[in-house]
């Protein structure tokens, strides 16, 4: 068990960088888990907007992307890849060119049809790249004090400020957690 989760259940939820955790490609970001298998995990870092527009390379999704409407830096592994994570509107029930997730949240199938697929969908979101870790990497990792495992919200992903997401989720958390999120970058400046 991981933080009272079973290790199997992580996928839909949030992985929050600790304050420990240096390395540039993930400080200070929020990774949702989009598929946790027994030979590796994968998640999009849901902080790291670009300033790419989505009409720019998938114009045909543009209408249904969120604010800010532009590409997100998904992670280091295969930056020229995307992945599109969609919200299911309320009542709705997606078929093709859409994997559940978690709740509302899944994966959106960009080579589909995006007026079929935007019936069912009230916003999406475009990454570019992944995050991934093999079998055990990403264990030793949170088990080391790299990150938080926690719930996500159905917005978590879409959010207007993505800057401010890493606050936003651990101030939620209220208690300890809630003051890791005035934490300073650098200490050492304080």
């Amino acid at each position: 068990m991981i933080g009272g989760m079973e290790w199997e259940q992580l996928a839909g939820r949030l992985l929050v960088a600790t304050p420990d955790l240096k390395d540039p490609h993930f400080e200070r970001t929020v990774v949702m888990v989009v598929s946790h298998e027994p030979s590796g995990t994968l998640g999009v870092v849901l902080n790291r907007a670009t300033e790419v527009l989505v009409t720019e390379v998938l114009d045909p999704w543009a209408g249904l992307a969120a604010e800010p409407p532009v590409l997100f830096e998904g992670g280091p592994v295969q930056p020229e890849a995307a992945i599109c994570l969609g919200r299911v509107r309320a009542g709705a029930r997606p078929g093709e060119g859409f994997a559940r997730i978690d709740g509302s949240v899944g994966t959106v199938d960009l080579s589909g049809d995006p007026e079929v697929i935007a019936r069912d969908l009230d916003r999406v979101r475009v990454f570019a790249g992944y995050a991934g870790w093999d079998a055990d990497q990403l264990r030793a990792e949170i088990e080391g004090g790299s990150w938080f495992v926690l719930d996500a919200l159905p917005g978590d992903a879409f959010v207007e400020t993505p800057d401010d997401l890493w606050t936003m989720v651990l101030r939620r958390q209220g208690g300890l957690m809630a003051a890791v999120a005035v934490f300073p970058p650098d200490p050492s400046l304080n």
